[in-house]
């Protein structure tokens, strides 16, 4: 018998959770450059849960594709924050419902006994803020990968 391989293993969709700003700090980092239409995000205040469908860049498979020479992959996931309390917005407007929205950054605040501000920064000077009762945010991929429509690695120029 041998010991296993990395080589035989299976690629899996990513499901992640983030209970502290290290986690989170992954988290992000996985999500930048995702994007979504606006009509894709959802904030369910009775379950107190705010959700989005997202196209992200599959950043942990960048040096594959680039050795490999083959395109650069997307993978539609969801982004899902428990215990909030409160969603604001700045820069966007909710009645352009053909908007695409990228995603650059998550941050966190902490405030009093575990609560805190969720600050999703959006390219475009545009953010959401969730007052949150306690960290939790999960992102779970939900499709295969698929080839980037851009074929590009996305950019933010200079």
């Amino acid at each position: 018998m041998t010991d296993a391989r990395f080589e035989d293993g299976a690629e899996a969709p990513l499901r992640l959770v983030a209970r502290d700003e290290a986690d989170l700090r992954v988290i992000s980092a996985l999500l930048q450059d995702a994007v979504f239409p606006i009509t894709e995000m959802s904030w369910q205040k009775r379950q107190r849960r705010f959700a989005l469908l997202l196209n992200r860049f599959r950043w942990e498979d960048r040096p594959a594709a680039e050795a490999d020479a083959r395109p650069y992959e997307r993978v539609r996931s969801v982004l899902t924050v428990e215990d909030v309390r409160a969603v604001r917005t700045t820069g966007i407007d909710r009645t352009e419902r053909e908007v695409v929205l990228s995603l650059l950054t998550l941050g966190f605040a902490p405030g009093e006994d575990g609560t805190g501000t969720l600050t999703l920064t959006l390219a475009g000077d545009g953010a959401m803020a969730l007052e949150v009762e306690a960290l939790e945010v999960v992102l779970n991929d939900v499709t295969r990968p698929y080839r980037a429509p851009s074929g590009k690695l996305p950019g933010h120029g200079d």
